[in-house]
């Protein structure tokens, strides 16, 4: 912190540290009722948060409430912190970005390799509730569950900018994908050996990986672009290696994209909504 604070001319500026588990949702609801008690109005909220487990891994593991880790953190917990501080948001037509991944297409080039994500019916939320393995009723895939998450976080994206939209509350919503960036914590569950041999070959071979460097500045023109606070609902991603261009890729190389055909579904991003709130209202009141 003191390092981003000595980066920043502004010596007003306060940052607080906090802890907000989204494997929790006690740990949501404690991080919100603590941190943010004192807070009115919030100008921005980023969804930033992921995991993605080994690919090889076959065991599921769990949750604090006993929904499947990936998707337990990755959709449902950031889905439980938005209801509880979207009141919050409202005051101040903030803005909220989430972060998702262009792997939830199976059309492209990182989503076409390996397991494909799809939800397909959601039958493994109807079906089993938070007990879930996946959400489409099939057997744990590591691998899928990540990019089952990802597909969540652009539907739930297009829902609630619908939501919003219906309120006519101002709010715009949009989501991202920062590109391949494996020197970050996402990877911590990988191969540590593989996972820095493969930083090396995807950035400086086969210019594919991009800088941590440039995957914070997606974030921030997310948060502070004018441009993308005039439509929400949107896709925003780049191709692979366009961190080669610099910040003027921003806006440029860097902008909306079309997203998969499930993801552009609206009757499932409703549904998936549903189930959500249905399922998070049952486990967070056990």
């Amino acid at each position: 912190m003191e390092e981003v604070l000595n980066e920043i001319p502004d010596t007003n500026i306060e940052l607080t540290p906090a802890e907000c588990d989204l494997a929790s949702l006690v740990s949501i609801k404690n991080f919100v009722s603590t941190t943010l008690k004192e807070e009115n109005s919030l100008d921005v909220v980023c969804y930033n948060a992921g995991i993605a487990r080994n690919t090889a891994a076959s065991e599921c593991l769990r949750t604090k409430e006993g929904f499947e880790l990936t998707v337990g953190t990755n959709h449902f917990g950031h889905f439980y912190l938005n209801q509880l501080i979207l009141p919050k948001i409202k005051q101040n037509t903030g803005r909220i970005v989430v972060t998702a991944s262009s792997v939830h297409d199976p059309d492209s080039p990182g989503g076409a390799q390996g397991s494909k994500a799809t939800l397909g019916t959601l039958e493994g939320l109807k079906r089993d509730g938070n007990m879930f393995e996946m959400v489409d009723g099939e057997k744990f895939d590591a691998d899928k569950a990540y990019k089952d998450s990802k597909l969540c976080n652009v539907l739930f994206t297009r829902e609630l900018q619908r939501r919003l939209d219906k309120d006519g509350t101002g709010i715009k919503v949009n989501c991202f994908s920062p590109g391949l960036i494996v020197g970050t914590g996402l990877f911590r569950d990988q191969n540590p050996l593989f996972t820095k041999v493969f930083d090396i070959a995807a950035t400086n071979l086969l210019k594919v990986g991009e800088s941590v460097h440039w995957g914070g500045g997606t974030l921030e023109y997310m948060i502070l672009d004018k441009t993308v606070a005039s439509k929400g609902g949107l896709f925003y991603t780049a191709a692979p290696g366009s961190g080669k261009y610099g910040d003027d890729a921003y806006g440029k190389q860097f902008a909306p994209a079309e997203v998969s055909k499930e993801a552009r579904d609206d009757a499932k991003a409703r549904e998936l909504w549903e189930l959500s709130d249905k399922l998070l209202g049952a486990s967070s009141s056990a």
